[in-house]
Order: structure tokens, then sequence, then C-alpha cells
């Protein structure tokens, strides 16, 4: 499967559909779906330059809610639409929905509109001008009013702490209520999303996030509803296993992250061009920070080694420990290869180029040796860290061109 195509300005009125479907998933919500549904179409009309769509997603409502979806429909036939689910869930509405719309930007909503409408234009807007390709409300930007009871603030703000600190999110608000997509987007990333219900945002926004595509936030004025029935403990335990999955999927490098990649820029020459590397400085920076880390090991390992053994094997032993680490952490961290697939391929082509890297350093060592008789300690590691600089400049070209060459678009379509 292809990349993502770059990101275009969505052409201004598109004949026979909608540029924008706003999804208000709902579960027994007779009370509130009416005025919900006709204030957000009264501030869509007045102020959206684009067509429009409120899809309202009944997720196995037990009350009258199904009746009053229905009645809006007939009631607004060209602006709303019922869609009727027989399992509850957030996500899954979400994703049923999103799936099925033919909408360039899909868009949700709480039933309580505890967000304030005026942010609607501009959490859609890079996504209609082709900027972004998601876009969140924040209820904790600096520029954010909130009212909400201090449980609620809390929990709120505990959860994206554990987001940053254990799956190194960085956006700042994964619950709030709020968000759009790009459809070609939401094509390709909600068959990777797994949970079905009040995780799925999360869920989404992470793994958005890790494939480098870029989420618009915005501050917004929000209201905290106090008759919400969403149930805080079961969904906090809910999202604490799913941030278990996740995380345990992203370290074993389980998901197609890289269907999800954009080409750099809009203009067609970026897309067109030849014979430059691409991501060379990136690779180079993620090269050298691994480069001094393994460096740092080599060295602690050579002084440890050499407790007991000549410098030699002493620095053989350090050597072969160290070009494993450095070539597991190239693999991923520079080159963002990741899964099992030819893994143990990198490894041996990297055993390659640890021998080449063995006899720099050793033919160092000899030729110390040869030329002072016993060399000190310190003048030992000195040699050493000359002929690693060398050996670092020829590893990072064999790993780039040979280890971990990159494929041509044919070549990655092929093997997927």
């Amino acid at each position: 499967m292809r990349t993502l195509p770059a990101r275009e300005h969505l052409p201004v009125g598109a004949a026979g559909r909608p540029v924008l479907d706003v999804v208000i998933p709902v579960h027994n919500e007779e009370k509130d779906l009416e005025p919900c549904v006709l204030r957000l179409h009264d501030h869509l009309s007045r102020t959206f330059p684009y067509a429009f769509r409120i899809t309202v997603a009944d997720n196995a409502s037990t009350d009258t809610t199904p009746d009053v979806a229905r009645a809006l429909a007939a009631r607004l036939p060209a602006a709303v639409r019922s869609v009727r689910l027989e399992e509850k869930g957030r996500g899954r509405a979400l994703r049923t929905v999103w799936s099925a719309s033919d909408a360039p930007v899909l868009a949700y909503m709480d039933v309580d509109l505890s967000t304030d409408l005026n942010a609607l234009l501009p959490l859609v807007a890079p996504l209609i001008s082709g900027h972004s390709d998601l876009a969140i409300g924040s209820r904790l930007a600096r520029s954010s009013r909130v009212v909400r009871g201090p449980k609620r603030e809390f929990v709120s703000r505990a959860y994206n702490l554990i987001l940053r600190g254990s799956l190194a999110a960085r956006f700042s608000d994964a619950q709030c209520g709020f968000k759009a997509i790009r459809r070609e987007v939401a094509e390709r990333l909600l068959p990777m999303v797994e949970d079905s219900g009040w995780f799925f945002d999360t869920e989404m926004l992470v793994l958005a996030e890790r494939a480098g595509l870029r989420i618009h936030e915005v501050p917004v004025d929000w209201v905290d509803d106090p008759d919400s029935t969403v149930h805080i403990v079961r969904t906090a335990t809910d999202d604490l296993k799913g941030v278990l999955r996740v995380g345990r999927a992203l370290a074993t490098g389980s998901l197609p992250l890289d269907r999800l990649a954009r080409p750099f820029g809009d203009d067609p020459r970026d897309r067109e061009l030849t014979g430059v590397p691409r991501g060379l400085a990136r690779q180079l920076v993620g090269f050298c920070v691994v480069g001094v880390l393994s460096t740092l090991l080599y060295l602690a390992l050579y002084s440890l080694f050499r407790l007991g053994a000549g410098p030699q094997l002493a620095n053989a032993a350090a050597l072969l420990v160290s070009a494993v680490a450095n070539t597991a952490a190239n693999r991923r961290l520079t080159f963002g290869v990741r899964g099992r697939d030819r893994a143990a391929r990198h490894q041996a082509q990297g055993l390659v180029v640890f021998g080449i890297g063995l006899a720099l350093t050793s033919g160092s060592l000899l030729a110390l040796g040869a030329a002072t008789g016993e060399p000190a300690h310190s003048t030992e590691l000195a040699v050493l860290i000359v002929a690693n600089l060398a050996a670092t400049v020829v590893r990072f070209l064999l790993f780039r061109l040979w280890v971990f060459p990159e494929r041509s678009p044919r070549a990655r379509t092929s093997t997927r």
C-alpha cells in the first residue's frame, strides 16, 4: 500500500456532497439531542462557508433517542441524517460513520455541546486548507477557559501526564470531545485503531502522532456538563488497559505506521526531486546520538573487560556487544525500521560493519603497541576514540547505503 498523498486545499463549492460531516454519537440522549442538533445546525448555517452535514450516530439507545434522531432527519433532510447501531461504544459509532462518509473532513462533538461552537471553524480550517491531518480541541491550553469540578480537572490532567510519561504523547488533551480528521487519513488510520469505546480518541491520536501526522490544537472554552453519564472509574480503568496495549504494540513495531507517511510539501517539485537523499539531516542527528551512546557503552565495557583480559580481547568483546546494540538502535531510531522483518539479516550485516570497525580499532592498537611498547591506559583510550570516529563515518555510510537503504515507492508498495 502506498503512503498518503500530499495534503491539498479542498476545492471550494464541491457539488453533490458536504465538505464537513459532524458526527454526534449518542446513547440514551432523548432529552438533549434535539436542542443540540438544532443549535449546531443554526450555528453552521450562519457561520460555516462550506456545505455540511450533521450525522446522529445512535449506538444502542433504549429510550426514544432513535425516534428523535429520525424526526430531526425528516425535519432537516438536507443537513441531518440518522444512523442506528445495535452495539454500544463511542469509538464504534465514530468508526462506522466516518468510514462510510463521503465528506472530505470528518468531525465529532459530544451531544452536551460543552465546547463553545465558535471553535468549530478554527478546528476544521487547517484540515480544509491542507495544513494539518487531524485537529483537536484542547481544554488544557493556556488560553482555554474551562469551568468544571476539581475531580474531573484532576482526572483529566493526570491522564494526560500518564500519556506523556508512558507513550511520549505531545498533544495536550486526549479526551476533549471535539475532534476532526481528513477522510483520506481516516481511511488509513481507523483500521489500526482497536478500541471501540472511550479510549478510541487517545489511540487514534497516539498512532497519528507516532506516524508523523500533523495534529492541530485549538484552545476551547468548555463548560462541564453536570449531568454527564460517563463512569469515571470504569473509563479510567479501560483507558489504562488501552495505554498498556498500545505501548506494547509500539514497542514491538507491529503497527504499519509507514502507511501514514506524508510526502514533503505540496509543491510537485518536492515529490519529483531525484538523486537527493531524503531525511539525511534527521538520520545524521539520530546516528550521532546513537553513536555517542554506543561509544560510551563501548568505553565502559572495554574498561571493564580490560580488568581481566588483554587489550585485543577486551576491545573485541566490547565492540561486539556495543555493535549489536548500535545496530538495533540505529535500525529503529535512525532509519525508522520497525517490526521483526529482516531483523536477523540487518544484524548479520551489522556484524560485517562491526568487522570493519574491529579491523580499524585493532589495527590502531597494534600500531600503538609497535610504536610505544607498553602504552598507558589513557593513551589506549585516546587512540581508540580516534579510531572509533573513523569507524563511525564508515558505519554510517554502510548503514545508509547497504544495511538500511531507502527503498523506492514501488519497492515499498510491492512488499505490502
